[in-house]
């Protein structure tokens, strides 16, 4: 198992003590493996062009979803640490305006972003010189498949939209001004009825740096 990410600083370390040098070995080229893939996804969101905090904005989405997983599930699986590393990788190459731009053609979109997404992260998985099984497992949670039935399918939905709630859902409300109550309270429902028990428990526990000024309607919506 490979050691987890610190969040957005790097990785953490630690000793291999109490082990025989060819477990030692193993456990190392294990390690080595995982940062290798972590760095191709790094590198490949590092080429937006769009910024956000002034980082790229792929990028910085990628180290909050790192961040987030090790404060909701720190003990979760290699395959999901992976995956919510992945989650967005490249989008900014498939602009929205690239498909029809009607309710239907956002859900092609939306779609053709959960392949795209999948299979840029297995290819780069190749190259980290992942098995196949591991590379299936991510792809499966990062192309949402089995979604409430797979358990790291669901785990990566919890941390995306534990994320969007933290950094993203405040500045949507912005982009929105036209939406009314009704319309929010329906959004946050949506985004709520995606989620576990237990995120939605993280969520309101204080754990979770909620939008101040949108507070009243969460509340209003999930009550």
């Amino acid at each position: 198992m490979p050691v987890k990410l610190s969040g957005t600083a790097g990785f953490a370390t630690t000793g291999l003590h109490n082990v025989n040098p060819v477990e030692s070995k193993i456990m190392s080229e294990h390690q080595e493996r995982f940062e290798r893939a972590i760095a191709l996804f790094d590198a490949a969101n590092a080429a937006d062009p769009n910024q956000d905090e002034g980082q790229p904005k792929e990028l910085l989405y990628a180290k909050r979803m790192s961040e987030m997983l090790g404060r909701f599930a720190p003990d979760a699986s290699e395959a999901v640490q992976l995956a919510v590393r992945a989650q967005h990788i490249r989008r900014w190459t498939v602009p929205r305006n690239s498909y029809p731009m009607t309710k239907e053609g956002y859900y092609a979109w939306r779609t053709g972003l959960y392949k795209f997404h999948a299979e840029t992260a297995g290819a780069l998985m190749r190259q980290a010189s992942y098995d196949d099984a591991m590379i299936e497992r991510v792809m499966a949670a990062v192309g949402k498949r089995g979604l409430k039935v797979n358990p790291e399918t669901q785990l990566l939905e919890d941390v995306a939209d534990l994320v969007f709630i933290e950094h993203y859902m405040l500045g949507f409300a912005g982009s929105k001004p036209d939406y009314d109550e009704a319309k929010w309270l329906v959004i946050v429902r949506k985004t709520w009825n995606k989620m576990t028990d237990a995120a939605h428990q993280f969520a309101l526990s204080g754990a979770l740096k909620l939008p101040e000024a949108l507070v009243p309607l969460i509340t209003k919506a999930v009550s």
